[in-house]
């Protein structure tokens, strides 16, 4: 960790030099550099509307599985930065359980300081990470806090924003789990808690077994969906749920791996470096229906001067229990282009058709 939050912020002495950039501030703001912000599920903490995906940010030429580098990492969080996609959110095992994606983060709060509270930073633990035995996965007391030690280090930071189980943990009771979170909440090394490819069941136990642990309240849920397939089989409900709850939902995977883009409008113009041809997914995803609903939104989207990708995340901005949206990015362009989605109203009469279209 880069300070300890029992002794202070580690910062220095001594009152801080003003900054004239920022007298006049309006007493409160609901945006940050034209983004929208929403609050994050029953809590008070704001987030922007479209956020950052880094699961494959990290240092290709160690053979980590990642597909973006430290430098192009680093620009496209600048850019995220300036078009006000603060929301990010990564794991400590992205890119073969290396911890690459965090330390390209952390090396982004390096080089920026002062932006720190300026980002809602997003992280997860469970799976295998840092060692081999039993004890460095799963959901135990001792796996969530020292994998949140680690991740704290490679974040170079102080706090995690949210944190995240990336899955459920049948073998530990839910109440130790809960524990931990709420012991790290205290400490202030965690100020929110959320859940990540959990069932209707799993959130209903995680919620019942927080009524001792109020620091510990689920916030948020991140499951995939998009608006071609819908929730995965098996976690059908949990969109529904979060919107009854008031939690917010917060999907991965919101353009199916780049399919909701409109580049497979032409089968034949797909080509090695786009991710559905070099995972060979492309074939299994472009069915004749889904290029019949991609047709139907690219007609939408040309009418409204959009690409296929905002039309379809401003779609799903528009559903009750959203939270903020996560689509991964491979270039700064591709960061100005969701920041653009977030800040589109569809009409009633649009959403009407797309509803139709989308089946």
């Amino acid at each position: 960790m880069t300070a300890d939050r029992t002794t202070g912020s580690g910062k220095g002495r001594g009152p801080a030099a003003p900054n004239p950039e920022l007298y006049g501030l309006p007493f409160t703001v609901d945006d940050f550099a034209g983004m929208p912000y929403r609050r994050l599920g029953p809590s008070g903490l704001r987030v922007s509307t479209i956020g950052l995906g880094t699961w494959k940010f990290g240092y290709p030429e160690t053979g980590d599985g990642s597909r973006t580098g430290e430098a192009a990492s680093l620009k496209i969080l600048d850019r995220a930065f300036e078009e006000g996609l603060t929301f990010w959110d990564t794991a400590n095992r992205y890119n073969d359980s290396s911890g690459n994606s965090e330390r390209v983060i952390g090396a982004w709060f390096a080089a920026h300081p002062g932006q720190r509270r300026s980002v809602e930073l997003a992280t997860k633990v469970f799976g295998t990470m840092d060692g081999r035995t039993p004890n460095f996965c799963r959901l135990s007391r001792t796996n969530i806090l020292e994998g949140v030690y680690a991740c704290l280090d490679r974040l170079r930071t102080d706090h995690i924003d949210l944190l995240q189980f990336h899955q459920f943990d049948p073998s530990t009771p839910v109440e130790e789990s809960l524990a931990a979170v709420e012991d790290l909440i205290a400490r202030d090394l965690v100020r929110y808690f959320g859940v990540s490819n959990f069932t209707v069941e799993q959130i209903e136990a995680c919620a019942a077994g927080a009524g001792s642990f109020p620091r510990a309240r689920l916030l948020s849920v991140q499951n995939r969906f998009d608006i071609l397939g819908g929730e995965e089989p098996g976690k059908a409900g949990v969109l529904e749920l979060c919107a009854r709850r008031g939690l917010a939902f917060i999907p991965w995977s919101p353009l199916r791996g780049g399919l909701i883009s409109g580049r497979y409008l032409d089968r034949e113009k797909a080509r090695p470096g786009d991710r559905l041809v070099d995972e060979k997914r492309l074939d299994g995803e472009l069915t004749p229906v889904a290029l019949k609903k991609l047709r139907g939104l690219a007609e939408v989207a040309r009418e409204g001067g959009w690409s296929v990708s905002q039309l379809a995340i401003a779609y799903m901005l528009r559903m009750p229990g959203l939270g903020p949206v996560i689509a991964a990015c491979s270039t700064p362009e591709q960061v100005s282009e969701n920041a653009r989605a977030g800040r589109i109203a569809l009409s009633d009469e649009q959403a009407e058709r797309l509803a139709g279209i989308l089946g």
